[in-house]
């Protein structure tokens, strides 16, 4: 069975949502395709030969962006399988199943396309547009595998990081967890996990980030929605990746509740490589903040700068 993996749009990084999934598939014998549309160009031939086409839609963009040429898909494969996977697709599911989406998966995705393959393969299972009998949200712990990187754009073509020596920095992304333990009402993370999280565990982070320095990765990005959901996690990966790659930088997201309750662990954060942290503020604005239950004041805000905690050197990094 052909597979087509298509990514639209996810923040400049080479798409974690197409390289995981793709290990699990053609570990089920598929022949797999991924399409970054972000830094590749829109390619016909793959729409027509595909066999199941399966979008990844992380945020509202990629599915605008999605959504623009699924007309154009359709037109060229009108016997395609149509999936749409990603934290985006349960939330715009009868949307999307009036647009002509066969399949809506949501969550821990991965096992769930494994799972839809071997059904498409086995004719005895019924016809390619039966309605779709697992639901569209699983929860589930997987144990992951390591991503698939090979067949994506190679990392130069997505963002750089930039530190004020003139030279651009190569940038990997991956992801250590999933979910959050929080409720907050702005985001859309909530309807599909519910206050959970899910890790990917340590090994596998780790050999996804080896396979990325190897082609160049010089710093990589930490995709967790929070990277302080599980401390313990957290630390042991940051602190077994300084010990194998003890010059490699990275940066990671932490709400500021998170940056407040274990402040003690920043320095282990600077310690290992971290060169910044980016945090939802959101609004500073008390009231704003009291409804939609971020969790922290503008008085939190404050206290969390990170620039008074620990200053910053030249090139913007923990000094």
């Amino acid at each position: 069975m052909k597979v087509l993996l298509i990514s639209t749009y996810e923040l400049g990084r080479q798409p974690f949502g197409l390289a995981s999934p793709a290990a699990w598939l053609r570990k089920s014998a598929a022949s797999v395709t991924c399409l970054d549309l972000s830094v590749q160009p829109f390619q016909t031939q793959l729409i027509e030969e595909a066999d199941l086409i399966a979008f990844y839609l992380p945020m509202h963009t990629a599915t605008r962006m999605a959504l623009r040429i699924l007309g154009r898909v359709k037109a060229l494969n009108p016997d395609a399988h149509l999936c749409f996977y990603g934290l985006y697709a349960p939330m715009n599911a009868p949307y999307l199943r009036k647009l002509g989406a066969h399949t809506i998966l949501g969550g821990e995705f991965e096992k769930g396309l494994a799972q839809l393959v071997e059904r498409l393969a086995d004719t005895q299972k019924g016809s390619w547009r039966n309605p779709q009998p697992t639901a569209p949200i699983s929860l589930g712990k997987q144990q992951f595998l390591v991503p698939e990187r090979f067949g994506l754009p190679p990392l130069v073509h997505y963002a750089h990081l930039e530190l004020g020596d003139g030279q651009p920095h190569t940038v990997g992304y991956t992801e250590a967890s999933r979910g959050c333990k929080h409720l907050c009402r702005h985001c859309p993370i909530v309807p599909i996990y519910q206050g959970q999280f899910r890790i990917v565990q340590r090994e596998i982070v780790l050999a996804d980030i080896r396979n990325q320095v190897e082609v160049g990765a010089e710093h990589i990005t930490f995709g967790d929605p929070d990277f302080f959901n599980g401390i313990g996690h957290a630390l042991a990966l940051v602190n077994s990746l300084h010990r194998e790659y003890p010059a490699l930088t990275y940066d990671v997201t932490i709400k500021i509740e998170h940056l407040l309750k274990y402040s003690r662990h920043l320095g282990t954060l600077r310690d290992t490589g971290c060169l910044f942290v980016t945090s939802a503020v959101e609004s500073v604005d008390d009231h704003v903040l009291q409804l939609l239950e971020k969790g922290h004041t503008r008085r939190d805000f404050l206290r969390a700068n990170l620039r008074d905690v620990y200053p910053v050197d030249h090139l913007g990094r923990f000094s």
